[in-house]
């Protein structure tokens, strides 16, 4: 016995007064309603209804177990109605993770603007570059960078994300531009602690001699480096991008410009997503534009 149901179908022959009426009311068998209160009064232990031909007639038990059913169908049908609302209306709090450069840089716009067309949702947006698990950690949506490998939660790009080499003008002055990527190894690398693997071979090989004066798991600090004249640095378009605008930054070995990545919204499932989810995946997709604006630079 299901003892929801069972309790929908005696507290709906008590209002609508017959079990026929009821039955209509439920949209199943007169019979089945009538099988429902049975079982619940075994259940309970207690007769519930006096039933004639006629008419029914609610005993002291069933009096009494009706107020506190009615209050418990209403409680019911109040939740089912408020997460109906959760899948098709953007209401609640949205958690998302995202990386620290990108979201300081780029992220607070859209926010603004999402927030602006769906004034029911919350935002509570954490920054960590590590990768978060989204579904031990509470989060709704995931934004990561990089090359994605195959795992059971849904990804969808949102941007390309380019990766150039650059350095001062002034450190180029002062130390000649590299005109191929062996000559990398006779320059200072500021590195990103997890950017190697996706740079070319060739240049990957000329980084890897030139040794590591600078790491830094923020890409915000090695930019700020390299523009000081530190050394060189391969950093994503989205960093870097405002400084190569501004003369700050210049591109070096643009031939050998590694694989571009991709800015993703990864989110746990595909099958009854929350409208809330739904609406801000949707709402990124092109929003930076084709190509990101963070490109425009040339």
């Amino acid at each position: 016995m299901d003892r929801i149901d069972a309790m929908r179908a005696f507290v709906t022959v008590v209002n609508e007064g017959t079990f026929t009426r009821a039955a209509d009311r439920l949209e199943m068998s007169p019979q089945l309603v009538s099988k429902y209160v049975s079982q619940l009064e075994q259940h309970l232990g207690v007769r519930l209804l006096n039933r004639t031909t006629r008419r029914i007639h609610l005993t002291e038990a069933g009096a009494s177990y009706h107020q506190r059913a009615q209050q418990v169908v209403n409680d019911i049908e109040e939740m089912e109605n408020q997460l109906g609302d959760l899948q098709t209306q953007a209401r609640g709090l949205l958690r998302i993770s995202a990386p620290v450069s990108f979201a300081i840089r780029h992220l607070a716009p859209l926010l603004t603007d999402f927030q602006a067309a769906h004034t029911a949702v919350d935002i509570d947006l954490q920054l960590n570059d590590r990768k978060v698990d989204i579904v031990e950690e509470g989060f709704d949506i995931a934004l990561r960078i990089g090359h994605l490998k195959s795992s059971s939660l849904i990804a969808r790009q949102i941007a390309p994300v380019r990766l150039v080499m650059c350095a001062s003008p002034g450190y180029l002055e002062q130390h000649g531009t590299p005109a191929r990527p062996e000559a990398l190894r006779d320059h200072r690398y500021l590195r990103y602690s997890y950017m190697e693997a996706d740079a070319d071979e060739a240049v990957y090989r000329g980084l890897r001699s030139a040794g590591s004066h600078l790491v830094s798991n923020n890409g915000d600090v090695l930019m700020q480096a390299a523009i000081a004249g530190a050394g060189i640095v391969l950093q994503p378009t989205f960093i870097a991008g405002s400084a190569i605008q501004e003369g700050k930054l210049r591109i070096i070995l643009p031939q050998h410009e590694p694989e571009p990545m991709a800015l993703y919204a990864v989110y746990a499932h595909r099958q009854l997503l929350a409208s809330k989810v739904r609406s801000f995946v949707e709402f990124m997709d092109g929003y930076f534009g084709d190509p990101p604006y963070w490109d425009r630079f040339e």
